[in-house]
């Protein structure tokens, strides 16, 4: 297992999946599931269930000290909050700008 302290992180995973989010939230499809999510009757109420949901499957994870569920819920959790970050009408680039001013 890694410990990712040196490892490289691909910032264009996280473009490329900003970018679906957008496109799915400007352009829904039925097919999609991040569509649906943005265009479910309960609004953000939904996507925020979800955000709840994975956090839950991710502290239990933890806690079980099952790293491959770990990382599975980590990529759900992460998966969710942008897309609720997207239904809040809030970019991503203002979140990382926040990040990037407490690192300093």
């Amino acid at each position: 297992m890694s410990t990712g302290a040196r490892d490289p992180v691909d910032p264009q995973v996280i473009r490329g999946l900003w970018e679906v989010i957008c496109e799915r939230a400007a352009n829904p499809s039925e097919n999609s599931y991040t569509s649906r999510l943005l265009r479910d009757k309960k609004g953000i109420d939904k996507v925020l269930e979800k955000v709840g949901e994975e956090s839950t499957e991710f502290i239990i994870a933890v806690k079980n000290g099952v790293p491959e569920r770990t990382k599975e819920e980590a990529a759900d959790l992460f998966f969710h909050i942008l897309v609720a970050l997207r239904a809040a009408n809030v970019d991503l680039k203002e979140v990382l700008g926040e990040l990037e001013h407490r690192r300093k």
